[in-house]
């Protein structure tokens, strides 16, 4: 290389290093969109206004909750796996981000996105899901309601926020490790399929605590049993499924991600509003009202994590197969 080609390379390199300075100095300078990939009521939902709340107040910026259903969360994940890298669109995602893409291969089409495509910045909650049904439902009990779904195959339908979302792989689970069936209807989020079992239209589902708390506590839903270990904090009453004798496990996470080409200094800066918001009173009271909190995790971490469990759940989604 020339001398004047390797002045050029410094200065060029001098000018990168000066202009991510400037980035870190200004950002954010307008608002923020977090997107939330399901319909308003869902776990993702509950957890993502409370901490967009936060980050905003620690950024000073205000950061506009978004929520943009439909593909069991694929089609708002996938917006922002697309989008620009410059820090103003985020993902607030369910678990189902490890699993849409393995299911997409299942179904021999082409993947709405890639995991690789995002970035983790924080993971907020880890909640085992929770089975329910309404409470005038004849079924008391998780013995009561196995005893009449093994005796009446297909007679008990069950919803959930699409084909391998975060409510439907736990039931395919409870599926295959009971050896009975039961009738899959997919919504567009988990608050249209609450809303539906509220309503009559399907006798159960399995969702975060944090989507029903408020309804088990008001009179109009009970829980059966839930997929996590020993008893929940917000419902001690509640047995596991391993206690049941049922041996499977799921937990339902939350956590924040950016497009994968976001510069470092903005991801910096979002780790930090995503610390502050996970240790932040109003957050953390919105939170523990919902039935759930916090279990955070920063970047590094949570990436680990992220990487597990989108190996563990590509075992999971393989062996469910292809399903309607």
């Amino acid at each position: 290389m020339t001398t004047r080609a390797l002045i050029w390379a410094a200065l060029g390199a001098v000018m990168a290093c000066s202009g991510l300075g400037a980035l870190a100095q200004t950002y954010p300078n307008k608002a923020i969109t977090m997107v939330v990939p399901f319909p308003p009521g869902g776990v993702a939902d509950t957890v993502g206004r409370p901490v967009a709340e936060a980050m905003s107040r620690h950024l000073k910026q205000s950061i506009v909750v978004e929520n943009k259903g439909g593909a069991g969360g694929g089609i708002g994940m996938a917006q922002v796996a697309k989008s620009k890298g410059d820090g103003y669109t985020l993902l607030m995602s369910l678990s189902s981000l490890v699993v849409l893409p393995e299911a997409d291969k299942i179904l021999q089409r082409a993947p709405m996105f890639l995991v690789s495509q995002l970035k983790p910045i924080a993971r907020f909650t880890a909640d085992p899901t929770v089975l329910v049904v309404r409470a005038d439902s004849p079924r008391k009990t998780y013995g009561d309601f196995m005893a009449y779904v093994k005796t009446n195959p297909g007679r008990i339908s069950f919803g959930s926020s699409g084909n391998y979302g975060t409510m439907h792989v736990p039931m395919e689970q409870l599926k295959a490790a009971t050896s009975t069936f039961m009738l899959h209807v997919p919504y567009t989020g988990a608050g249209p399929a609450v809303l539906s079992l509220l309503s009559g239209q399907i006798e159960a589902l399995s969702t975060g605590p944090a989507s029903v708390k408020q309804h088990i506590a008001s009179g109009r839903l009970r829980a059966l049993a839930h997929w996590g270990e020993g008893r929940l904090a917000s419902m001690p009453d509640v047995p596991s499924l391993k206690e049941l004798g049922v041996p499977i496990q799921y937990s339902q996470w939350s956590g924040l991600f950016v497009p994968a080409d976001t510069p470092t200094a903005v991801v910096d800066s979002l780790r930090q509003a995503a610390r502050f918001a996970a240790q932040d009173a109003r957050a953390v009271a919105a939170l523990t009202a919902s039935g759930t909190s916090f279990m955070y995790q920063d970047a590094a971490d949570f990436e680990r994590f992220v990487q597990a469990d989108a190996k563990e759940m590509s075992a999971l989604v393989t062996r469910i197969g292809k399903v309607d």
